[in-house]
Parts: structure tokens; sequence; C-alpha cells
């Protein structure tokens, strides 16, 4: 069955008794590919507040090219728990904030480790790292 009623196109293939698969669009912010992981580093170097206008240039590509750009400028809103795709929800928001923190110093990582969603996140360390930092100008 196709849910139509916003983006997410969830298709649920039941193949056996009691259990039901989902198959997820690729294009979905939801869909995970086989080769992502928590442990994955999504950017050359972690920020260290030093860093913070590469960092965020560095982040905002990744996720980008994944597709999950709206776990940290918040365009994807949480699902109700009740609804089907809270737990695709869930998944994702978890997966990305694990790239988050991956991409952290320790300090830093263990300073927004409680923190509940990836945009959270995001808006703490802009607070913390924005101010001044795109003021430097690179000469080639």
């Amino acid at each position: 069955m196709e849910d139509s009623t916003d983006s997410t196109s969830i298709n649920k293939n039941t193949t056996l008794p009691n259990m039901t698969f989902l198959t997820i669009d690729p294009s979905d912010p939801f869909f995970i590919h086989a080769s992502d992981h928590p442990s994955m580093t999504l950017v050359p170097k972690v920020l260290d507040g030093t860093n913070y206008a590469m960092w965020r240039r560095s982040i905002l590509i990744s996720l980008s090219a994944k597709n999950e750009l709206g776990f940290i400028n918040g365009t994807i809103s949480i699902p109700g728990e009740s609804d089907p795709k809270y737990m695709l929800w869930q998944r994702c928001n978890d997966m990305v904030l694990s790239w988050i923190l991956n991409s952290l110093n320790q300090e830093l990582a263990n300073s927004v480790l409680y923190v509940e969603t990836p945009s959270e996140i995001w808006l703490d360390l802009q607070e913390r790292f924005s101010q001044g930092d795109f003021s430097h100008h690179y000469q080639v």
C-alpha cells in the first residue's frame, strides 16, 4: 500500500505470514543506503571550535548528497509515535545524530550527546561558533 499523504512513499510488501517488509523510495529522506552506518565519517576534519565554516560547509554538502538536510534544517517534521513512519524517522534521526557526533571533537560531542535531534545540535553549534567565523577572507 502506498501512502500518498506526503512526500514519503512506503510500500508494504507482505510475503511471509505476520511479516511486513517496507520498501522506501531511494529519493525519500527516510531512505538509508545499505552502505550507510552510524560510525561513518562524513567530513575530512572534525569540528574543534576553530574551523566552523569549513566544517559547516562539509556537513551541508555531505547531508545534501545523502538527501538528509531536512534533519538539520528542520524541514522534516517528527511524525506522531503512532504513525507508521515514526520508526523510519527515528532510525534516520539517529543515523544523522551519529554522523554529526562523529564529526565533532570529543569535548564538543560530549556537550551535545543528549540532544534529541540533529536540528537542535545544528542550532546549538551555530550559536556557539558562527559569530565572526564567516568574516575570513581567503586569497587564491
